[in-house]
């Protein structure tokens, strides 16, 4: 009888770390979801930007070294 108890309770306890593993399995999840959202919404903003920067440095474009200067000057 105290082998099939001591089955039992191994069985227990690998139930238990089964349920653990899957709540960590799940927050890691979570975790890349929102990464890969952040991800994506910097690679927009990345884009956006070097449009921008393309946008005012094409040829023709007359620009000033005034321009260049840090705000505090």
């Amino acid at each position: 009888m105290d082998t099939l108890q001591a089955l039992e309770q191994r069985i227990t306890d690998l139930e238990i770390k089964a349920s653990f593993a899957e709540d960590t399995v799940e927050q890691l999840n979570q975790v890349v979801v929102r990464q890969q959202a952040q991800i994506d919404r910097l690679v927009r903003e990345l884009v956006e930007l070097r449009d921008r920067a393309a946008a005012s440095t094409e040829p023709g474009g007359v620009r000033s070294l005034r321009d260049e200067l840090p705000p505090h000057y």
